[in-house]
């Protein structure tokens, strides 16, 4: 069985799946395939196994392992997420999540990994490292808790 590379350079395109994509300063809206490479590249959507995103910009990342260097994301998805110098409102992992100098608004992560980086909410089993976390789960529910209260009272006087 050959293997199929596909590699892109400079290019506008809709959708690209091959077993390894390797895209370089270029704009896509989909990218499937099982090794995915990509430098100052915007995408939409990318799954795949393998997912390197250096100094790019994508919305949505799903793969097993997920790794984002100097770049922002809307959603991380895998079983293992890297975040160095990067941003992502939202980042999921089945297992790990290591970040390094980024920021993120939702981590959830079995166990996470973080060395000077921020979070609003910060949900894993085991913590290690130095983040600044605006809430943790205990506040999180404290704070639901409080805007429930807050609309169940004002819902009290709509009547």
């Amino acid at each position: 069985m050959a293997e199929e590379t596909f590699s892109i350079e400079n290019k506008d395109l809709s959708f690209v799946e091959a077993e390894f994509v390797n895209v370089k300063n270029s704009t896509v809206r989909g990218i499937e395939g099982s090794r995915v490479e990509m430098q100052q590249v915007a995408a939409l959507s990318v799954d795949g196994e393998k997912i390197d995103v250096t100094q790019g910009a994508s919305g949505i990342l799903r793969g097993i392992d997920v790794s984002i260097n100097q770049s922002a994301a809307g959603v991380v998805v895998g079983n293992n997420a890297q975040l160095n110098f990067a941003f992502s409102p939202v980042t999921v992992a089945k297992d790990n999540t290591s970040m390094t100098r980024s920021a993120a608004v939702l981590v959830a992560a079995k166990e996470a990994r973080l060395e000077n980086s921020a979070t609003v909410l910060l949900m894993a089993g085991k913590v290690e490292g130095n983040v600044t976390t605006l809430l943790n789960a205990k506040t999180a529910l404290c704070l639901g808790a409080m805007i429930g209260g807050v609309l169940g009272f004002m819902s009290l006087f709509r009547k």
